[in-house]
């Protein structure tokens, strides 16, 4: 049976992607995975979430663009961290963008069923911890 992933479990497949440098494989990022979330997701799970596939598809496309190997150790390693964060930086920009598109589809269906702001931003119920109903 596979293993449903957590955000957190998500958090970090889009991470290990974020820094790939080899070969990019569904079945490689599967076995990369093992030893940060403990298991070996299938590529069809990995594949049900749009964070991971949007994540996949910007390094295919970062690893097509070869790029020159830097020789000194220091330098090396600011450029590999340069370039982590702006691939991350990049793939933030899409996970926001659509998170607005879907705050203006929940806006709208909102003023089309009426609900007024007072209702919107009612504040959370309390929750009672002693209750076991």
């Amino acid at each position: 049976m596979a293993k449903h992933l957590s955000d957190r479990d998500i958090e970090c497949v889009v991470g290990i992607l974020d820094g790939w440098r080899d070969k990019l494989t569904w079945e490689a990022l599967s076995a990369a995975c093992q030893p940060v979330i403990g298991t070996a997701p299938a590529r069809q799970t990995l594949h049900r979430f749009i964070r991971i596939t949007d994540a996949f598809k910007a390094a295919k496309i970062r690893l097509k663009s070869n790029q020159p190997e830097i020789k000194t150790p220091s330098m090396r390693v600011a450029s590999e961290r340069i370039a982590r964060l702006i691939v991350e930086n990049e793939r933030l920009k899409r996970e926001n963008s659509r998170f607005l598109e879907q705050f203006v589809v929940w806006q709208y269906n909102a003023h089309v069923k009426g609900l007024s702001d007072i209702d919107l931003n009612k504040a959370l119920p309390a929750i009672d911890r002693g209750n076991t109903e």
